[in-house]
């Protein structure tokens, strides 16, 4: 579009535009922001306004698309359209247009992207909202992930498969990447983030580490346990580079960078987060295990418990710190419940903190903040009270910031507007001026009144008038009987009939200052409030250390509350390796049953010298997943600390958990069901050590019997032999020929999850006992599942024959298989080959027989088809 044809404010709009082509642009016009163009194509179809027209050029048909909204809604529409997965780039104002001369002079203030983004209503509280880079280096993959509302900086660098891992845990929503790497990082990591391509000069190492030493004011990086990371700096450089780019500068908040270390943490996969459903649930009406841990107050609880959960310590000494303190308030109830009182004004801390270091914090959050920090005093004190050592570390850690506190309480009103533009921001007695114009403003009738009183004494005119007009503003009138009293420093302005106006140097100052009252006031209170929000961000690693543990604390509480309202107990930990649940439960599924009904528990034991491997067999709906599962989620509860669902536990630290539960496929990649399935496999075998604990659920069930068994035998077989895989591990399978392990092999065991046949009709006793089961119950799971009983009677019949001769020709008669199937090819069976198909068939007609019912003639016919098929 040639610019010379543009008008003034049209031209403004494309060259800022132009900075940001992928953004959509919110262009400040007076009361509304406006789009223009494609922008407000999509910004109408998003948001469901209005699309118009206006002109653009100098010629009257010179018309574009324009869509907007009032300026005071941007809270409204921006969330939707960061949510929709755009960036957004707001332009506003850069001066007041009534001192403009000609155009309004405008610039982009911020960038907001799903990454980036400070707004309370696009943040989720319980969330923590990361925007991450990778960084693909020559021998590993650099990763950093970066939460700008709280300070959050963390970085890593390892295997394409840490990365996809931490990916998966944190959960970024906007990942950045070096441009021109698109199908790499797709190919990698699939398609599933919000992303955009950062300029390859941001990925040097030089340049990143310059943006990291200056951002933190430190000589080099060793303090943060990062200085070798070469690919790691990169990685969390690109992310301080893409904040300017996005016009976030004010980042004083983020004052460190942590390094994740996996020999610090449990490792969980993807997979295992997803099957042992620990944040989220398979379905919509299920759990997860975070929901039914989170008990916590604040926002920052909230996400720290959320942390946890998928990074679980595998350091005892940390475990046992936790695990001290969720004891102590376990059994002091008094102490739980004023901590928990406390905290509920607490607020969210972190965020408030990155707003006021953004100069972005309003009046109110200012006030959330003395309120928060006017709790952490009782709360410190509740601590050092304590006789317990490890409560005490917490109070010591303590900072209440009482200057600040009293800074905060003496500076504002009580109860503050959200807005400083809104006025009665700033308490009375702060500031002298301001106090004066207010008195001007608010109380200007008796100050003409004080005024007033003061002439009349120094003049002595009795019946002084003070009045105003739009002409020459506010004066003075004296009735002409008293005019010669009128002091000389008086200046007439008005003869009337019977009067004189005039006005005096103290009137006119008066006037001035009413009349500008208003906009003083707001200036005085503005420069105020903008004071106090920079002496609070020069406190920011104090609050930001406040926030740390109360943050802490609120976990500790929501667990200690959970042990209490669900009975849990204790686990004794060690570095032994066993796993040692007496009358242990699912924390999740126990929540969930039907009034009137328990969950019933199970022991389990796992160790590496006799019972290494435990093979389960049962049938479906006995409870061999849930009782696979519940073994993980209890080793995992008691490795953050947390109290378990057990009579007793004794967990010896794990260092990595695996599964492979359930049935999926990826078909959109090319990957079956059994694909999938071995996928999962082989990313267990190819991770596993000594330490782990795995739970393998039903494999090799999406391939041939035959296949299936001996990949499942295999598998187990070698987590028992080799040396570097000798972890404990759990096998539920309907492959009953894996029971003959036991005979073979020392360290496996057998298990069933026991049932109740009573005339056909299975009772699920949910008890695991020691043996291995021979029946699955499938067809009588199939009934309970509504299966047609006309088919649920065939497949008792086909399976009568099939465990009758059990053979393991299953393709060597075609023919006699056809005998025994019915005539109208409805059914395929391609498990086991009868040894006799001649036999079985007659067999098979004897039995389905009902005697009582036949007449004479129909016997005799019924022999005569048995004796064809003798003949042939």
């Amino acid at each position: 579009m040639a610019t010379d044809k543009l008008t003034p404010m049209m031209r403004q709009f494309y060259e800022l535009k132009a900075k940001y082509p992928d953004a959509i642009m919110l262009f400040r016009c007076g009361d509304f922001y406006e789009t223009y163009s494609q922008d407000a194509v999509e910004a109408a179809s998003i948001l469901g306004i209005t699309l118009t027209r206006r002109n653009y050029g100098t010629k009257s048909g010179d018309q574009v698309e324009m869509a907007g909204f009032p300026f005071h809604a941007l809270d409204v529409y921006l969330p939707r359209l960061v949510r929709s997965g755009r960036r957004v780039a707001i332009c506003d104002q850069l001066e007041n247009p009534k001192f403009a001369k000609k155009l309004v002079k405008r610039g982009i203030t911020e960038l907001v992207t799903p990454g980036v983004v400070l707004s309370d209503n696009v943040l989720l509280g319980k969330e923590n909202n990361f925007v991450s880079s990778i960084h693909f280096g020559k021998g590993c993959i650099g990763v950093a992930f970066l939460d700008i509302s709280t300070g959050e900086f963390i970085t890593s660098q390892g295997s394409c498969a840490y990365v996809e891992k931490l990916l998966g845990s944190f959960e970024p929503k906007e990942v950045l990447y070096e441009r021109g790497k698109n199908n790499l990082f797709k190919e990698k990591f699939g398609e599933k983030f919000f992303t955009f391509e950062m300029d390859d000069w941001a990925f040097t190492e030089r340049s990143s580490r310059t943006c990291l030493l200056r951002q933190f004011d430190t000589e080099n990086l060793k303090g943060f346990g990062i200085d070798e990371m070469t690919d790691a700096i990169i990685a969390a450089g690109v992310i301080l580079q893409y904040l300017k780019l996005t016009c976030h500068n004010n980042i004083s908040h983020i004052t460190s960078i942590s390094r994740i270390d996996d020999d610090r943490f449990v490792r969980l996969d993807k997979f295992t987060i997803r099957n042992l459903e620990i944040i989220t649930p398979v379905s919509n009406e299920g759990k997860s295990l975070l929901n039914v841990l989170d008990k916590t107050i604040t926002p920052g609880g909230a996400r720290k418990l959320r942390r946890w959960l998928l990074f679980p310590l595998k350091d005892l000494k940390e475990i046992k710190h936790r695990s001290d303190i969720v004891d102590f308030f376990y059994k002091n109830h008094d102490i739980m419940d004023q901590c928990g009182r406390f905290l509920q004004s607490v607020g969210d801390l972190e965020r408030i903190m990155g707003k006021i270091s953004g100069l972005r914090a309003t009046p109110r959050d200012m006030m959330s903040l003395k309120v928060a920090l006017d709790v952490i005093e009782p709360i410190k004190d509740i601590c050092n009270s304590s006789k317990n050592e490890t409560i005490k570390s917490l109070g010591n850690g303590l900072d209440p910031c009482a200057d600040l506190r009293n800074r905060i309480t003496n500076t504002l009103q009580t109860n503050p507007p959200l807005s400083v533009s809104r006025g009665g921001v700033i308490a009375e007695g702060v500031d002298k001026e301001l106090d004066d114009l207010r008195r001007i403003a608010y109380d200007g009738k008796n100050y003409l009144i004080h005024l007033q009183q003061k002439e009349i004494e120094q003049t002595g005119i009795p019946n002084i008038k003070i009045a105003y007009n739009s002409v020459f503003g506010y004066y003075l009138e004296v009735r002409n009987t008293h005019r010669d009293k009128v002091p000389n420093s008086w200046i007439r302005k008005q003869t009337l009939v019977g009067a004189e106006r005039y006005i005096t140097s103290e009137l006119k100052e008066y006037e001035e200052k009413i009349l500008t009252a208003q906009d003083k006031i707001l200036d005085i209170e503005t420069r105020l409030f903008g004071e106090l929000v920079t002496e609070a961000a020069t406190w920011t690693d104090s609050i930001q250390r406040n926030a740390a543990l109360l943050s802490d604390i609120d976990v500790l509480l929501s667990l200690a509350y959970v042990a209490i309202d669900n009975d849990y107990t204790r686990p004794e930990l060690s570095e032994e390796k066993i796993i040692d649940i007496c009358s242990g439960r699912h924390p999740v599924i126990e929540t969930m049953m039907p009034i009137g009904e328990h969950y019933i528990p199970n022991d389990v034991l796992l160790d590496c010298d006799t019972q290494q491997i435990v093979v389960i067999t049962g049938p479906n709906m006995a409870g061999k997943s849930a009782f696979l599962r519940q073994t993980a989620l209890i080793t995992l509860l008691a490795q953050i600390g947390s109290f378990v669902p057990a009579k007793s536990a004794r967990i010896g630290i794990v260092d990595k958990i695996f599964t492979r539960v359930g049935a999926g496929d990826n078909i959109s990649v090319g990957e079956s069901t059994f694909m999938v399935e071995m996928t999962e496999a082989a990313n267990i075998l190819n991770n596993l050590t000594p330490r782990s604990l795995v739970l393998f659920d039903e494999l090799g069930r999406g391939t041939s019997t035959y296949d299936g068994i001996s990949l499942a035998w295999a598998i187990v077989e070698h987590i028992h032999e080799h040396s570097e895989c000798r972890c404990r591990t759990l096998f539920a399978t309907h492959y009953h020929e894996l029971n003959e392990m036991e005979n073979l092999f020392p360290r496996i065991k057998n298990y069933n999850v026991s049932v109740h046949e009573d005339n056909g009709k299975i009772i699920f006793l949910r008890q695991l006992k020691r043996g291995g089961c021979a029946h699955s119950f499938g067809i009588n799971v199939a009934r309970l599942a509504g299966i047609p009983r006309s088919i649920i009677d065939r497949a008792k019949t086909i399976l009568a024959d099939l465990e009758a001769t059990h053979t393991k020709d299953i393709y060597k008669n075609p023919e006699g298989i056809k005998k025994i199937l019915p005539t109208d090819g409805g059914l395929q069976l391609n498990i086991f080959q009868l040894d006799d198909p001649v036999l079985s068939e007659i067999r098979k007609q004897i039995l389905t027989l009902d005697i009582n019912s036949l007449t004479p003639l129909e016997a005799l016919n019924q022999l005569n088809d048995i004796k064809k098929i003798l003949t042939g």
